[in-house]
């Protein structure tokens, strides 16, 4: 069934309940590992105030602009388009949420994704106008809550939850970022923010654990160098921990978890 975009089969939003947790790293390494694995993927930066897509990718063009529709820039195989590709850098981005709504809404529709098997987006931080502005525009097949371990973070990350599932999103699952550290002189094993948390969250709330990436130098490294861990090292462990959590997502959205309309959001008062 379409996803509310011709040509493209499954719309999934990439969120959190706070920033600092990787979120957008995530989306990016999610959406190369899904195309690694056959897949026709897009890449859609819904962060309107704070873009990270494009220092991930090194892309720092303008779009074409052909028949009054956006030609996404393309990076390792990925169609991709954010608002950091529209504004100079340096920009501070004082929008209202009419404002916002507007722009996600033209990222959305008027972009020339062609066909594809998945356009992830990633979302910003946090509960409101963006998430709402994509609960209520498009046929949403899911959700996917990136979390670390630690209880502040889990709590924001329920709070994510308990809105997709407000507005009838469902949840694909909660990923554990920045689960664990391994020195990479020693060989130690230490649990920074605490471990498990996300899983046994997950667990609690009746919600699929899609799975676990380390904290790790390599991954920080090659986000900043604008070729994330999957693209630069797909045989690395990093790589093979997002190949897993694509699989997972991959198998919910292929048998368990198909889109829904675009439900009509009614604010009680």
């Amino acid at each position: 069934r379409g996803a509310g975009i011709p040509g493209v089969r499954h719309i999934v939003a990439v969120a959190s309940g706070k920033g600092g947790v990787g979120k957008s790293t995530t989306a990016a390494n999610l959406a190369l590992a899904l195309k690694a694995q056959g897949l026709r993927v897009g890449l859609m930066d819904a962060d309107v105030y704070g873009p990270s897509v494009p220092t991930l990718f090194a892309l720092h063009t303008r779009p074409q602009v052909e028949n009054r529709m956006m030609q996404p820039l393309e990076a390792h195989g990925l169609k991709i388009m954010s608002i950091g590709f529209l504004v100079e850098a340096d920009t501070a981005m004082i929008w209202r949420g009419p404002m916002v709504m507007s722009a996600l809404t033209q990222m959305l529709t008027e972009v020339a994704w062609g066909e594809l098997d998945v356009l992830i987006v990633d979302m910003p931080p946090g509960t409101g106008d963006a998430q709402l502005t994509m609960a209520q525009r498009v046929k949403l097949s899911g959700a996917v809550i990136v979390s670390t371990p630690q209880d502040l973070a889990l709590a924001d990350a329920r709070r994510g939850v308990a809105m997709f599932r407000k507005v009838d999103v469902p949840i694909l699952g909660l990923v554990e970022n920045m689960s664990y550290y391994n020195c990479p002189n020693c060989g130690h094993h230490a649990h920074l923010f605490g471990h498990g948390g996300a899983r046994a969250e997950a667990q609690a709330m009746g919600t699929p654990f899609l799975g676990e990436v380390p904290l790790a130098l390599d991954i920080r490294e090659t986000s900043d160098a604008g070729a994330p861990i999957v693209a630069s090292s797909p045989n690395s462990e990093y790589a093979a921990a997002y190949g897993r959590i694509a699989e997972a997502l991959w198998a919910r959205l292929s048998t368990g978890a198909p889109g829904r309309a675009a439900p009509r959001i009614v604010i009680e008062r």
